[in-house]
């Protein structure tokens, strides 16, 4: 038990961008696995954020968690949300093809840089999917660039610092980069332009969540898009926590998934010999974001 509990607090440490000329000149359409999608980077205060497109519909946006890239969180979930929606994931400060900026990671910071690449793509409102750190981003979007929000889905969010176990914080005062899980350092390295920014992101991340602050009652109690809150029974994430924000998210939904932190959407690190597309969460997601607000 305790070697899971740890395996999971690695996860989440890992809980642990201009114009849209710019953006234009350096975007271009890629085929990967049979998946045509379209890829750039656009100028988003101070950064130039790597993004990509798939699909054709109404904007979704997918924002992953900490210490990963958007193939590491999303690469099992995206082939089936593009099927009838245009996904849009993309990769925040300091992580993967993204570059960092002389400043500390914040959550804040974090959801308007998000909001700034929405007005560079010339997307007025949008919903919104954010996994452990980046459902955590996914709450500031909401509280703070309500217009441009429609929905959000909270994947394994965490609001306030007794949403996980005790220990966890004590744990996060002494992460290194050496046990940071390997396939979270594999799927940087791949894809990152500067290899060398590895430890970058690792300390970035870990101290984010050191000093992590609870979001407020209040700020919390003011988000009024629909949400629906997603955590596995054996998340690091605990029960009492997701419970706790879908009573303060006054037209909110709360799913508790068999699994842990991740386990629902294929995230990298959970993925196993005997993996099934079909117990992935993607059927509840879609169902959430078709149904019409007054239902």
């Amino acid at each position: 038990m305790k070697q899971a509990i740890n395996y999971f607090a690695l996860i989440i440490l890992t809980l642990i961008s201009c114009n849209t000329k710019t953006e234009k000149l350096n975007s271009m359409e890629t085929t990967s696995d049979s998946l045509t999608f379209k890829r750039g980077y656009s100028e988003v205060n101070g950064l130039k954020m790597y993004y990509e497109i798939y699909g054709q519909g109404k904007p979704l946006f997918l924002i992953h968690g900490g210490g990963s890239t958007i193939q590491t969180s999303f690469e099992k979930i995206i082939p089936l949300l593009s099927k009838n929606r245009k996904v849009i994931a993309v990769e925040l400060q300091a992580h993967g093809r993204t570059n960092d900026r002389k400043a500390d990671l914040t959550f804040e910071q974090d959801a308007d840089d998000i909001a700034k690449l929405l007005k560079n793509l010339n997307i007025a409102k949008a919903d919104f999917f954010g996994f452990s750190n980046g459902g955590t981003t996914t709450l500031q979007i909401a509280i703070r660039h309500p217009e441009i929000v429609d929905k959000i889905i909270l994947g394994s969010a965490l609001a306030k610092r007794n949403g996980v176990p005790d220990w966890f914080w004590g744990f996060m005062s002494q992460a290194k980069l050496e046990n940071m899980p390997e396939k979270l350092k594999e799927g940087y390295k791949k894809v990152a332009a500067d290899k060398n920014g590895l430890q970058i992101m690792h300390d970035k991340d870990v101290n984010r969540m050191v000093n992590f602050r609870d979001i407020t009652d209040e700020q919390i109690k003011s988000i009024k898009v629909p949400a629906l809150i997603i955590i596995g029974d054996k998340d690091v994430i605990l029960p009492e926590h997701a419970i706790e924000l879908h009573r303060q998210i006054v037209n909110s939904e709360l799913a508790i998934i068999p699994g842990g932190h991740g386990g629902y959407i294929g995230e990298i690190t959970t993925v196993t010999p005997d993996f099934k597309e079909n117990e992935l969460v993607v059927p509840m997601i879609e169902k959430f974001l078709n149904k019409k607000q007054n239902e």
